[in-house]
């Protein structure tokens, strides 16, 4: 058998669940089917089976994510949900963490309501940088809700309770059917239009997701978002969540808590007041204590008892000043004016003028000395001139030539210092001080000093 590389289980099974936890496309899936073997745990951790006609997958919904869902899940119940698919390794089989779970009744609207949500949130239209403040003391309030149902009885009710001096506007409008919606946006551009209101209250109680889906609109969201006023979102109940609430700059979780969020309570700021009030009593009468000890000290005071005296000792105070001044003064000025005298005179020796003087004086003396030494340069050079021409005139041929010597040269201009070097009857010449003589050897006699 050839060799092979052979897997675990335990590695294959890992192998596989990289690939689905790194596949896009399983990491966020939404599926409908119908509950089997629904078991809610002791730790509060959903198992069961979603099944269609041909097929089944296991499914976990853990504790931290089944909290928030509203209804009671059953076997038999067709459900929405959406999730994560994997691969649990101690079984091998793949499943779904489900995230959230609608009934199948509302599918289609739930789609919606995370399709917009989605859009708007990479829009910017939930940042909470672009969300406006709630004035803490509003004076006009406007509220935009229906004007029969028992979300205005109970802003309005709050409002009277706690802050009964703010001005209320309703805004009466459908909040539920098929114009709501755009109901809701001209009540909101109308509020911006004829302007005065601090902050306004969007909102209606609560219902199925049918009756407060006017509040999930685009159109809506985008009308809260360009609102110049502030505007807090009531839809519902605590546990209603609707795109509104995203876009508004508060969340109110009921209508009344809406207006306990709008205004605050009178009995608050009265007992505020009260005790600033009290603060403020308090620190007047200890100022007061306070400056009634400072003025018994100045009336107790040397000042306030012998003026005359004070004012005796001040004005010999200030005739000593004067004197100090005065010296001071003068001092001052001598040390000023002797300072200048020795800049002035430092001034001097540094101005151009004075440099100009004084490089023109060491010019001089320098030509002066150069004049000097180069006269005695020329006077040895002139000395050690004449001895070497009196020596070159001992030297000199021609010296000798005055004396009556002469020079021979044959014609080719060799000089003759032998008789051996000519023939007779050969030309020569002979050189004189005065010129040349042009002379023919017509006999020779050696001297007896060549033997």
């Amino acid at each position: 058998m050839t060799e092979q590389k052979f897997l675990t289980v335990t590695a294959l099974t890992r192998y596989l669940k990289r690939k689905f936890d790194t596949d896009p496309h399983l990491q966020e899936v939404w599926i409908k089917g119908e509950l089997s073997n629904f078991k809610w745990h002791s730790r509060g951790h959903m198992y069961f089976t979603l099944k269609d006609e041909n097929a089944r997958i296991q499914a976990v919904m853990f504790a931290s994510d089944n909290r928030y869902i509203k209804f009671k899940p059953e076997d038999g119940m067709k459900v929405l949900i959406r999730g994560e698919v994997t691969i649990y390794e101690s079984y091998g089989q793949y499943q779904i963490y489900v995230k959230e779970m609608q009934p199948d009744g509302i599918g289609s609207l739930y789609l919606a309501y995370e399709e917009l949500k989605k859009k708007l949130e990479t829009e910017g239209l939930f940042s909470q940088d672009r969300k406006k403040p709630i004035p803490k003391y509003p004076e006009h309030i406007g509220v935009i809700t229906s004007p029969t149902g028992a979300a205005i009885r109970d802003i309005l009710t709050t409002i009277k309770r706690r802050y009964p001096i703010a001005q209320v506007t309703i805004f009466p409008v459908l909040v539920q059917g098929d114009h709501a919606a755009l109901s809701i946006v001209k009540a909101i551009e109308r509020a911006n239009l004829i302007g005065g209101f601090d902050v306004l209250i969007s909102g209606r109680g609560g219902g199925s997701i049918e009756d407060l889906w006017p509040f999930n609109e685009e159109i809506v969201a985008r009308a809260i978002f360009s609102s110049q006023i502030p505007i807090i979102s009531a839809v519902g109940h605590e546990t209603d969540y609707t795109i509104s609430d995203f876009v508004a700059d508060m969340r109110a979780p009921t209508p009344t808590g809406a207006a306990e969020l709008a205004v605050p309570h009178i009995e608050e700021l009265l007992d505020r007041v009260q005790t600033r009030r009290i603060r403020l009593v308090r620190a007047m009468k200890e100022t007061i204590k306070n400056e009634k000890k400072h003025l018994l000290h100045l009336y107790k005071s040397y000042a306030f008892r012998y003026p005359k005296q004070l004012l005796n000792q001040k004005e010999q105070e200030l005739d000593r000043m004067f004197e100090r001044l005065n010296k001071e003064s003068g001092h001052y000025i001598d040390t000023r004016k002797d300072k200048w005298t020795q800049m002035n005179r430092r001034l001097k020796q540094v101005h151009p003028f004075a440099q100009i003087a004084r490089a023109t004086e060491q010019f001089d003396r320098t030509m002066h000395e150069f004049e000097r030494a180069m006269n005695m340069i020329m006077n040895e050079k002139r000395i050690k001139m004449s001895t070497v021409l009196t020596k070159l005139n001992a030297l000199n041929p021609l010296s000798v030539m005055e004396r009556g010597y002469s020079i021979v040269y044959t014609d080719e201009k060799k000089l003759v210092k032998s008789v051996n070097q000519i023939q007779l009857g050969e030309m020569i010449k002979v050189q004189l001080i005065d010129g040349q003589l042009d002379c023919q050897v017509w006999g020779m006699e050696e001297s007896q000093q060549n033997e």
